[in-house]
């Protein structure tokens, strides 16, 4: 008899599933230091600087990316700046008889360079991300359209923005793993 998976993330987390998971070398991307204080991750994301990322979208994207990083927050030197290309380009999905597309999809794609903030600018790593969104098309609703336009530009953001965010972090969790 099989268990729901939802039954048996609740029988492990009751055995005290964090202690096993511990003993395989599982630890938090964040996790803190034996004293309280913020880990290696959160200390290397929290000095990046997020490059200015043209268009709305970019904004978007670049606000998402400081939010999770702590870096628009001040007192923290820059060591690193975080370059991004960024696009989000659609296509139609509902189609109607007449050819007029009544849902589109959306996908965001960015590359990113981590380069230190040196002078010679060198780079640290490289990665990218991609979200795929959709949005319905409102027949002569030309402002609820550009509303439903800014939202999904805005999740596709997010959404991005957590997988450069969890990519950068996995990567100063190794680095500082590796180097001490």
């Amino acid at each position: 008899m099989m268990l729901p998976r939802r039954r048996v993330l609740a029988v492990f987390a009751g055995l005290g599933g964090a202690p096993l998971l511990a003993g395989c070398g599982f630890q938090p991307v964040y996790m803190p230091t034996a004293s309280g204080k913020a880990g290696p991750a959160q200390r290397e994301l929290a000095a990046v600087n997020v490059g200015i990322i043209p268009d709305r979208p970019g904004q978007l994207l670049r606000q998402a990316l400081q939010a999770r990083f702590g870096s628009d927050r001040g007192g923290v030197v820059a060591k690193y700046d975080l370059l991004v290309s960024f696009g989000i380009s659609g296509e139609g999905i509902a189609i109607l008889p007449d050819s007029t597309p009544t849902r589109i999809r959306l996908t965001g794609n960015a590359t990113w360079r981590l380069v230190d903030a040196t002078p010679q600018r060198t780079q640290i790593t490289t990665g990218s991300a991609r979200a795929l969104d959709g949005s319905n098309l409102f027949d002569s609703q030309y402002f609820a359209l550009d509303l439903e336009n800014e939202t999904v530009q805005r999740r596709i953001a997010n959404a991005l923005a957590d997988q450069i965010a969890l990519q950068l972090s996995v990567w100063f969790r190794q680095h500082a793993t590796a180097t001490g």
